[in-house]
Formats: C-alpha cells, structure tokens, sequence
C-alpha cells in the first residue's frame, strides 16, 4: 500500500499489531509500535490492549504488567478492558493476589469493574481452593448492578464441582433458568463431567437425559469419560442412557 502511496494509518498499524499479538509474535508486534510512534501516529486502547493480551499469552502477565506500567508512566491512562485482560492474565497463572490488587486499583481509579473482570476473578479464586471468597464475589454481582450470564455460571458450576460440591453446584445451574438464562451446551457438559468424575451415575445420567432432549451434544471430555466409565463400571442403567449420546 505504501508503494501505492497510501500511507498507513493507526487503525492499519492497530490491525497489523493485534494480529502479530494474536500469533505470539511480539517482537514483530513491538516493532511496528515503535514505527507508528516514529511516524507522529498515536496508539490507541485497541492497540494498546491488544498488545496486553499478547505480552500476556506469549511470555507472562508479569511483563503485560510492566508494559502497562509504563503506558501509566507515558502518561497514557488504561481502560477497563487493559484490567480485565490483565486480571485474567494473572488469575489463569494462579496469581490470584495480583489479580485482586489491579481489581482494587481500578476501583480506586474510579473504573466500574464488568462482569468479564468479576467472572476471570471468580475462576480465579476457585483454581486456588478459596471458595468462600469465589461466592462473595458472585453475590457482589447483584449489588454492583451486574447480571450474571451463562458464562459466570457455568464457572461457578464448575468451581463447586472440581471441589466436590455437587448439590451446590446442582443449585447454581438450577438456578439459572429461573434467572432468565438458560443453560447451554458447555453449562451441561461441564456439571455432568462433576457428577461423573465423582461418581454419581444416576443423577449424571439424568443430566444426560436432560442434555440431549434439549439438543446438545457431549463435548469430547464428556465422551472421554463416558467411554472409560462404561468399560470399567457395570451399571447397566447408566450405560444404556450414555448411548443416547
């Protein structure tokens, strides 16, 4: 396009930056940061976080942090989306306590955590077994005037079933659907893989029944387990059900 005699603009740098970050190639990603400064065009959010996103996916959250520590320093102020690519940088390397202080800083930098943050926060705190501190954060949601979707409560299910916690977990997607938001095909898989990995045939199978009459499928984790249970168990029952799927 240059040859062309169209030069480049900050949304064709942006473009260019976020699919380098997108492919870990951060070098190649910085370099054209550096062109675009050099040619008088300023970087906006877009550029900025996707440049986060992929210093946190190619090397660590640590050194998203000290490029959004900089961008501060540059004068350059971060948007609620830089956090919360941040945040869920940190809680998806179990780094729950850094996770927390950029949750405050936001806060006191007057920024409205959405519901992306306290979702990447709540899966946070149930990777690291704090479960009690997993649902205050959830019962903030209602006070902050945030409504959980499928997402959020698919990861609450999730947290109380890695624990072990099958009625709460049971509740939780219950609950949904009196909420106005339905369960969808991960929400299924993921509570039936809960009762299968503990056991529970029988309301497992009952899930199943439930899963497939509304049209959804088993993912390949389900199937995986369904396979090694058939072979190794002889309930009969659940064995005749998991073939509906």
């Amino acid at each position: 396009m240059i040859s062309k005699g169209c030069a480049p603009t900050v949304i064709t740098y942006s473009i260019l930056i976020h699919c380098y970050c997108k492919r870990k190639r951060i070098d190649e990603a910085m370099r054209l940061l550096d062109e675009m400064c050099c040619k008088g065009l300023m970087p906006n959010g877009f550029t900025y976080n996707s440049l986060i996103h992929g210093l946190c996916k190619a090397k660590s959250p640590w050194a998203a942090h000290k490029f959004f520590k900089n961008l501060w320093a540059s004068g350059y102020s971060p948007n609620v989306v830089a956090y919360s690519v941040l945040i869920d940088g940190f809680c998806k390397h179990s780094c729950v306590d850094m996770a927390l202080d950029l949750f405050h800083e936001m806060q006191k930098k007057l920024l409205k955590p959405d519901l992306v943050v306290y979702s990447n926060l709540i899966d946070g705190m149930f990777k690291i077994g704090k479960i009690k501190d997993a649902k205050e954060l959830f019962s903030r949601l209602s006070i902050e005037g945030l409504k959980p979707d499928v997402f959020t409560y698919t990861i609450m299910v999730k947290g109380f079933c890695k624990e072990g916690l099958l009625d709460e977990a049971l509740k939780v997607f219950r609950k949904m659907k009196g909420k106005g938001c339905l369960p969808n095909s991960c929400s299924y898989n993921v509570i039936i893989q809960g009762y299968l990995r503990h056991k529970d045939f029988s309301m497992a199978a009952q899930l199943i029944n439930e899963m497939v009459g509304k049209g959804f499928s088993a993912d390949a984790s389900s199937m995986e387990l369904v396979v090694n249970l058939i072979s190794s168990e002889k309930d009969s029952a659940f064995t005749k059900v998991a073939k509906r799927l």
